[in-house]
Order: structure tokens, then C-alpha cells, then sequence
């Protein structure tokens, strides 16, 4: 079997092989009976389905429902990710690219001015808990939506008839990133993550133990799929997209069928969304510094330094090559590797 044939077959320590979809009325009773992990402060305990570890709200609701409500449309542009990979960036670059007829840039009145990025563009596994497919069903083509899924849990009528954009980020980043993230969250929510230690985080994470890991076999099913499908998956690296992020949004619209015209080449439109969207940008807007998303975390959480090998200051060098044997034994013979970088650079 070769790594495009298998990337379906994981999970065989957690009774769900090749599992894609779980039935909504068994969902409660199938995830209670998974391999569990709680030792994440503040996030939903996670469950192993198939392969990864996942929240067990997400599994128990939001998953049979990506499955049973939602209605993809052809014109639809799926962004998957990996937690704290880019997906706030990149969400926000997709919008105003995919929407700059009826949101120039410039306009002071942009969607992006007065609301987060994930306003903008909702997670399907937070948006289906909270309104059961109707804000989806209600926003006008073309749509583009969200998801922290693996590539094999998605719906084939997804897979199938839609685009989908995969941004990917160096393990140690997101690690980092989401370790802070979820203390910070913590702290929102009143729960005392002061003793959760980036050692504990490292740990759980190498094991794979962690929302949407391994993170490693997450990026790579995207990756397998761009390669046998460049037509429908478009796999980014964010770490490439902070040295040149006016390519990418060009390749970006391209990819989803609005490419850039001629005239608007001549006029900077990219650049103009490019700065839009940019990190100091995108910090300074009211609606992230002080405004929560629709399912209740501050939008500040989700900006930092948003900087390509920023892991050093947090980790050890020791951590740091442990974590990348693990990638790289876990890699092997795929193929498929990660950008990665020794020196910090920014999306501002």
C-alpha cells in the first residue's frame, strides 16, 4: 500500500479504521467509548476517532452534523488547518480576496474593519453547533468556510466537489502558538493555566495528544491530496507566505477562480489586500482588540507575534530536535516535509 492508499487506514488502536462518518443518534454512546485525554486546561476533553484526537464536543455534535446538515455548494472554497497554523491570516486573505467586488480593500466600510477574521469566515465545527447549518445555509455564494478536520473526516461531497485551501505550519511554531493560546483562553475563562508548563504541552503534543493531532499526519493527508489533486486542494506554507504574501494571494485567487484582471494588477489590488490583512493591521482594528468571536473568545487571543521561528524563545534547542526526529521518523518515506526557519520573521 502506498502513502496516497493509506492515509484513510489510521486508527486501528481506536476500533474506528477508515471511519469517515459517525451516525448523529450513536454519537453520544461512540464517543464515550473512545481513548480519552483531559489534561488540556480549558478545552473540551479529547477524544481518539480515526486517528487523531479530537474535542469530544466536535465529535459528539458538530461532526455528524458536517456530515448530515451541511449542503456543500461547487462555488464553495474550504481553508483547512491545523490549530494556530495561519488559519486567522489566511482566512482573512481569502475573504477580502474572494470578496473584493463587493469589499474593495480600501473601503473603510470592509467586513474586516469592524469584524474578526473568524466572524468573517466561521469554523463549520463551531457554526453547526450553534445554529445547526442555518448561518451557513444563509450566506450567498460563493461561501468560503473553515475547518480544523482532517482530510479523511470530511464529507466526500466535500472533497469531491469543492476547493479546498491547507495552510500548514513548522510543528514547533504551532505548538508554541497553541500553548500560549490556550493558556491565554484559560485565563478568559476564569481557569488558572499558570501551572500548565510548556514541557507538559511539548509532551502531550509529541504523542500527538492534542486537538487535531498528530499534527504531522494532519498536514501530510492535505499535502498527499494537493499533489494527486492540484486542481482541488491548494496546500500553503506559512512560513513561504511571510517572505512573499503578495504571490500567495495571487496564486490564491487564481485557485479559486477569481484571479486578478489586468486592471486591477495595474492598480496594487493584492498589495492592498495584502496590507489589509497584515498582522499590525489586523491588532490595531477595534473589533480584535476589544470584540469576542461568536462562540465566545476574545479575538485579541488569537494574534501574537505571528512570526516564523518564534518556538526558540519558549523551547529548549533540545526540544526542538526531538520534536523535529519525531516529524521526520513520523514523515518517512512520504515525501512530504516542512518549511521551517531559525530566524523570526512577521506578517506585519
Amino acid at each position: 500500500m502506498n502513502r496516497v492508499e493509506s492515509i484513510g487506514s489510521m486508527g486501528e488502536d481506536d476500533g474506528q479504521e477508515g471511519a469517515t462518518t459517525m451516525p448523529h443518534a450513536d454519537a453520544a454512546g461512540i464517543v464515550a467509548s473512545l481513548p480519552l485525554e483531559t489534561r488540556w486546561p480549558s478545552l473540551s476533553s479529547l477524544r481518539r476517532y480515526a486517528g487523531f484526537w479530537l474535542p469530544e464536543v466536535v465529535l459528539k455534535d458538530a461532526f455528524p452534523a458536517v456530515h448530515s446538515v451541511l449542503e456543500p455548494r461547487p462555488t464553495d472554497v474550504f481553508l483547512a488547518s491545523f490549530p494556530k497554523s495561519g488559519s486567522t491570516w489566511l482566512k482573512a486573505l481569502a475573504f477580502a480576496t474572494l470578496n473584493r467586488s463587493s469589499h474593495p480593500p480600501l473601503a473603510g466600510d470592509h467586513p474586516l474593519r469592524h469584524c474578526g477574521p473568524h466572524d468573517c469566515v466561521r469554523f463549520l465545527e463551531m457554526g453547526l453547533n450553534t445554529s445547526g447549518g442555518e448561518f451557513f445555509e444563509a450566506l450567498p455564494s460563493p461561501r468560503v468556510l473553515a475547518t480544523h478536520l482532517p482530510y479523511t473526516l470530511l464529507p466526500g461531497r466535500i472533497t469531491h466537489e469543492c476547493r479546498i485551501v491547507y495552510i500548514c505550519r513548522d510543528p514547533k511554531d504551532a505548538l508554541v502558538s497553541f500553548w500560549l493560546f490556550a493558556k491565554k483562553a484559560s485565563s478568559a475563562r476564569g481557569v488558572d493555566a499558570g501551572s500548565f508548563t510548556m514541557q507538559e504541552a511539548f509532551d502531550l503534543f509529541c504523542e500527538g495528544r492534542c486537538p487535531a493531532g498528530p499534527q504531522w499526519q494532519h498536514a501530510l493527508q492535505y499535502w498527499v491530496e494537493s499533489v494527486r489533486r492540484p486542481d482541488r486542494v491548494l496546500f500553503l506554507r506559512y512560513e513561504e507566505m511571510l517572505l512573499d504574501p503578495e504571490s500567495h494571494v495571487k496564486k490564491l485567487a487564481k485557485f479559486m477562480g477569481c484571479e486578478f484582471s489586468d486592471e486591477e494588477e495595474e492598480e496594487g489590488i493584492a498589495s492592498a489586500i495584502v496590507e489589509l490583512c497584515s498582522l499590525g493591521k489586523l491588532k490595531g482594528m477595534e473589533a480584535n482588540r476589544n470584540g469576542t468571536t461568536s462562540w465566545g473568545v476574545k479575538n485579541e487571543s488569537f494574534f501574537r507575534e505571528g512570526v516564523a521561528g518564534g518556538w526558540s524563545n519558549h523551547m529548549t534547542p533540545e526540544m526542538g530536535h526531538r520534536l523535529d526526529k519525531i516529524v521526520e521518523d513520523a514523515l518517512q518515506g512520504s515525501g512530504f516535509t516542512f518549511a521551517t526557519s531559525s530566524a523570526p520573521s512577521s506578517s506585519s
